[in-house]
């Protein structure tokens, strides 16, 4: 596979499988060291919009003059944003919260073009839990599945658990391929 001509700004080993997918392998990966905490009244929206540009613009100013792509994906259940667990009892809270519950994944793509310009998208996909028992999410947690991202893997385990998706599958795995194809073409990546 030929390199294409843009910076991936995500350590991310999902979204570089991803983009690989669909034949455009960056031609470097350079992980942004932003603050991604939420600002006061900050909606989930704004915030995963804000994460991806942050992420875009702070490997700008290392590598000025080229095409960056960045990326953010969040779990919402209402207004509330779910975070990396950092250790398996709050990943255990998090899944006891999702377990039959309705919830959104934002994921937004943004990139900053060689001159400047900024593009980006930000999809929402919709899901539905079945109702996990408490051996199911021990189970679940146990599997570490969810260690370095937020929420859950749902290429892993947890597909299990979802009742009914409308979005984007990829979106969830944390870079909507259409969307970010559509960028990429439309900057003249090819």
């Amino acid at each position: 596979m030929i390199a294409k001509d843009f910076i991936l700004a995500s350590s991310s080993p999902q979204r570089k499988r991803l983009l690989e997918q669909i034949d455009f392998e960056p031609k470097e990966i350079l992980a942004a060291d932003i603050d991604e905490s939420e600002l006061a009244h900050e909606r989930p929206l704004q915030y995963v919009r804000r994460m991806a540009y942050q992420k875009a613009k702070a490997v700008a100013l290392l590598r000025p003059n080229e095409n960056i792509l960045a990326s953010d994906t969040i779990i919402t259940v209402g207004l509330r944003i779910i975070h990396k667990s950092k250790n398996a009892e709050e990943q255990t809270k998090v899944m006891q919260l999702l377990s039959g519950r309705n919830h959104k994944v934002i994921s937004a793509v943004c990139l900053i073009r060689k001159d400047g310009t900024l593009t980006e998208r930000t999809v929402t996909t919709r899901l539905s839990m079945k109702r996990m028992n408490e051996e199911e999410i021990a189970s679940y947690v146990a599997s570490n599945e969810w260690v370095g991202v937020c929420g859950y893997k749902i290429e892993g385990r947890l597909a299990g658990f979802v009742q009914n998706m409308v979005g984007s599958f990829t979106g969830i795995v944390g870079l909507p391929l259409y969307e970010t194809r559509n960028l990429l073409l439309g900057a003249g990546i090819k």
